[in-house]
């Protein structure tokens, strides 16, 4: 699948002037080199939502590294990947199929930090969701109907559904009258409340947290409007990963701050996950092989339509 670089919308809001590097050792051999780290993000909600819960992050790690920290919102997935491949985004944070789409299309990057659940678990779902009025109680049902994906390079939003219509039998460009892909999780779900599709993916973490619910505190949506009639199997949470090219201190030192940021900077924390995940640990790259086969499975799903 071709991959087009896209332009980065820059959140002019989370633009950071640092604090003057001043630590005791000195100043790091980086300094000179990196005087600015930019931080990407894939756009699962509306650009506001994501500078408001980001913008505490990206200063608590620019306090932490000494350096200005930016952070830039992507037009969608594709624009992150291209981003660190260029080498333009230092540090991004990415849905499974998106970095594992980085990688195969060759960015020089390693997964440091993934996303676990309250129960301390590593996973979450995607889900079918439905209008709770509708007369739909499976999948099947839906024949001739409008599909909602979210944007091809999304986990929850396309691969994992395409696969699981795929073990149903199901041709979505067939089957469907419609696909259409809304470009965030949030648009998905507001198509689907407008009656733009009849059925929409997304994802879904348990009965305590979801885009849905998220989206439902925000006032977007009511949560009781909508009723799951598929879930998947659980895929892997999502990573944070810096580029490989970045010296050896410098990634020591962004690791080691996201990994502290629950309990270091236990406001920004919550700010992201609203208290509703618990803390960042460390992963590497080995646990997206599985996230690599899948869009491989997609890929070829794609050539034979």
């Amino acid at each position: 699948m071709l991959i087009q670089r896209r332009a980065i919308l820059g959140a002019s809001a989370a633009m950071l002037a640092a604090p003057a590097i001043a630590r005791a050792q000195g100043t790091p051999s980086w300094a000179s080199k990196y005087p600015e780290l930019v931080f990407g993000i894939i756009p699962a909600e509306n650009a506001s939502g994501v500078v408001e819960r980001y913008t505490p992050f990206t200063q608590y790690l620019a306090k932490r590294l000494g350096t200005k920290v930016t952070l830039r919102i992507a037009n969608d997935y594709a624009a992150v990947i291209e981003g660190q491949r260029a080498g333009n985004i230092h540090i991004a944070s990415y849905g499974p199929s998106s970095f594992a789409r980085a990688l195969m299309t060759g960015s020089k990057i390693t997964a440091f930090a993934i996303e676990t659940n309250l129960d301390g678990t590593k996973g979450y779902y995607s889900v079918f969701y439905v209008k709770k009025d509708s007369p739909f109680q499976k999948v099947e049902d839906l024949k001739g109907k409008n599909l909602g994906l979210v944007d091809p390079n999304s986990t929850s939003g396309n691969n994992v559904p395409r696969f699981a219509l795929n073990k149903m039998g199901i041709t979505p460009e067939q089957f469907f009258s419609k696909v259409v892909y809304t470009g965030s999780h949030e648009n998905a779900v507001i198509a689907l409340n407008q009656g733009t599709v009849d059925m929409c993916a997304n994802w879904w973490n348990d009965e305590q947290e979801s885009n849905l619910l998220r989206m439902s505190r925000k006032g977007m949506v009511k949560a009781e409007d909508f009723r799951i009639i598929f879930k998947s199997e659980q895929i892997v949470n999502s990573p944070m990963a810096y580029l490989d090219e970045m010296p050896e201190d410098l990634k020591a030192a962004i690791r080691s701050a996201v990994l502290e940021l629950a309990t270091a900077d236990k406001a920004a924390f919550d700010k992201i996950y609203e208290g509703k995940q618990g803390p960042l640990v460390a992963v590497d790259n080995s646990a997206y092989q599985p996230i690599i086969e899948l869009n491989r499975f997609v890929d070829n799903l794609r050539r034979r339509t």
